[in-house]
């Protein structure tokens, strides 16, 4: 399996605190790279690609957990029943 499907497939097996670690990683990779950049040093420039999909797919998978997290308490929630309007004395007349 090539190096780019097990990064793919290791996002979705990770919990949300490795996952802010892992985007917090990539973000300073990030840094570094354009720093290189930006002083012609740097020898890779398909890596700046690669590490900006892979910040994508963080968040999304982060995205994902925090969804799944929001419809199980939903879904745990009882139903809260709709207040009666009270009558006003204006309505009243």
């Amino acid at each position: 399996m090539s190096k780019k499907k097990e990064e793919k497939n290791n996002f979705s097996d990770m919990t949300a605190q490795e996952l802010g670690a892992k985007g917090r990683d990539l973000r300073h990779e990030m840094f570094n790279l354009r720093l290189q950049q930006a002083s012609a040093q740097l020898e890779k420039p398909a890596r700046i690609r690669d590490l900006r999909k892979n910040i994508a797919r963080v968040e999304t998978q982060l995205s994902v957990l925090r969804n799944k997290v929001t419809n199980d308490a939903a879904t745990k929630a009882p139903a809260a029943k709709p207040a009666k309007a009270k009558k006003t004395a204006a309505a009243k007349a």
